[in-house]
């Protein structure tokens, strides 16, 4: 770390920490998790950790859940296998959705139209006609609508934001971002219960608008494997990069769209990629020039789990992953020199004027060293997806709009379903992210 490091921090210090609203004791907002499996479940947690909130409702299709549900919610909790008895409840104010990607569509669009504020979990369509239909839903009923990519809320993707509106690496070029794992759980391998049975688990209700196949529980237990269901590395992983992206740099998405890939290791009978390249053309927008992305995930990396960004800029560059690291670079460097051939007076001559024209490197007028890092690190146990069920609670209080909405939602869900699609037809697509719209479809 350079002697600057406390200069760094101190700017880093502008963003404060969150803190709950102020509300009176009886106000409770009282939640329905519609898909209580392992993301539901950690939602709720996160949402019961919120001041007021609580939850009344749960809804899964396989009984174990609903089971397990009121273990940890308490015997008092209502549940069901239809999302439907949910919706029709009058008590309940908002529902966590947390189901496979393709019911998120239809039940966001039912619970705006019941009255309900939705959590949804991302990617937030599985099709991205169904995007355009969920944000017409949202501004028809007014209703409050977030998308779980929780980077959005991070105070640590607020300080990358922060440092690159204020031109801290200059002019953006470069994004590489990535998301490695090689683990069998990291590959969506995910344990399958003994009680999976035909009795325990609503079958037709769990396909729904997917085609219509006999009774095969690992199809449920590991969706995330399965066109039919999820939407692969780039609808569970990609969608957060972009998230994260378009939340840091203001835009509103990419122009094109090219990815390629392909099944290199679990062959354990699912039909999607487990590894996955992209690259994306992104277009100047406002302050920001344009500048291109590069995107990994890889689940036989071998190593342990890492994602992260890179931003690279004209007199920078800035990593994220679990912090933010500035190193700066003046845009004009010494070039060098080869002067070896001259004569010894011409050397001299030329030394002098070089000296003149490129000083020795001081510190800029902010403080920073060039070429030292410069560091932020988020409070010791900060958690950013509290932080983003904080932001979605009190939306639900203030009526105040979020960020992460079903348009912000679409448009970090089109370009990874576009990504989906590249890869399998072999092509690049072209996006409108302000239509929200594939143009050469």
């Amino acid at each position: 770390m350079s002697t600057t490091r406390r200069h760094f921090l101190q700017a880093s210090t502008a963003i404060p920490l969150a803190t709950p609203l102020a509300f009176a004791a009886n106000d409770k907002i009282q939640i329905a998790t519609i898909g209580i499996g392992g993301m539901g479940s950690e939602d709720t947690r996160s949402a019961s950790a919120q001041p007021g909130v609580k939850l009344v409702a749960a809804c899964d299709i396989y009984q174990g859940r609903l089971t397990r549900a009121k273990e940890l919610w308490g015997s008092d909790l209502f549940t069901t296998r239809d999302y439907r008895e949910i919706l029709n409840r009058k008590d309940i104010d908002a529902v966590i959705i947390a189901t496979p990607d393709h019911w998120h569509a239809k039940i966001a669009i039912d619970a705006m139209e019941a009255g309900k504020d939705v959590y949804v979990e991302k990617p937030m369509v599985q099709q991205i006609p169904d995007g355009v239909k969920v944000a017409e839903a949202q501004k028809r009923t007014g209703r409050i609508l977030q998308v779980g990519s929780q980077r959005v809320s991070s105070i640590v993707y607020r300080k990358a934001k922060d440092l690159i509106e204020a031109g801290v690496i200059g002019d953006l070029n470069l994004v590489e971002a990535w998301w490695d794992r090689n683990s069998a759980i990291g590959a969506w391998q995910y344990s399958i219960p003994p009680d999976a049975t035909p009795e325990n688990i609503d079958w037709d209700r769990f396909l729904g608008s997917a085609p219509k196949r006999p009774f095969e529980p690992i199809r449920l237990f590991r969706w995330r494997n399965y066109k039919d269901y999820g939407t692969g590395v780039a609808g569970d992983l990609f969608v957060h990069l972009f998230s994260g992206l378009h939340y840091i740099t203001g835009s509103t998405g990419p122009t094109r769209v090219y990815s390629t890939g392909g099944l290199r290791f679990w062959n354990d009978g699912r039909d999607v990629p487990d590894v996955m390249l992209g690259i994306y053309d992104y277009p100047a927008h406002g302050k920001l020039p344009a500048f291109n992305l590069a995107l990994r995930v890889n689940f036989v990396n071998g190593a342990s789990e890492n994602s992260g960004f890179r931003f690279v800029g004209s007199e920078g560059t800035l990593s994220l992953s679990g912090s933010v690291t500035v190193t700066r670079v003046p845009r004009e460097t010494e070039p060098g020199y080869t002067i070896d051939t001259f004569s010894q007076a011409t050397q001299a001559e030329f030394l002098k004027q070089y000296k003149q024209k490129y000083p020795p490197i001081t510190p800029t007028a902010d403080g920073i060293v060039p070429n030292k890092e410069e560091r932020y690190n988020a409070p010791r146990g900060y958690n950013d997806h509290l932080d983003h069920h904080r932001v979605f609670y009190e939306a639900v209080r203030t009526r105040k709009p979020v960020i992460e909405d079903a348009v912000f939602g679409l448009r970090a869900a089109g370009p990874a379903l576009l990504s989906n699609m590249s890869q399998h037809d072999q092509r690049f697509y072209e996006w409108d992210p302000a239509a929200m719209r594939v143009k050469n479809s």
